[in-house]
C-alpha cells in the first residue's frame, strides 16, 4: 500500500502526488466516495458498468430516507411505489 500526504486548496481542488497518479491519464473519470470520514477515490473504468445507475438509486434512496426521518413522506400501496420507483 502506498501513502502519500496532500491537502485542499481554498477552492477545493486537491493535488494527487505524482507517484499516485501515475496509472491515470488527463481526462480520465474518477469518482470519490464518502463514507464517513474515509475518501475513496477510483478510476471510473475499474468500477463495473451498472455503477452509476447504482449510484443515482443510492443518492434517491438516501434522500427519501431522510424525508422519512423527517416525517416528511407520503403512504402508498406498493404498486404506486413501484412505477414512482421506475420513474427515477
Amino acid at each position: 500500500m502506498d501513502i502519500a500526504i496532500t491537502k485542499m486548496k481554498t477552492n477545493g481542488n486537491i493535488i494527487i502526488p505524482e507517484e499516485m497518479r501515475r496509472n491515470i491519464k488527463e481526462g480520465e473519470k474518477l469518482v470519490i466516495i464518502k463514507n464517513k470520514n474515509q475518501l475513496i477515490l477510483k478510476k471510473i473504468q475499474d468500477i463495473s458498468k451498472n455503477f452509476e445507475d447504482d449510484l443515482i438509486f443510492a443518492k434517491k434512496t438516501e434522500e427519501a430516507f431522510k424525508k422519512y426521518e423527517k416525517g416528511d413522506f407520503i403512504e402508498m400501496d406498493f404498486d404506486d411505489f413501484m412505477e414512482e420507483a421506475n420513474k427515477w
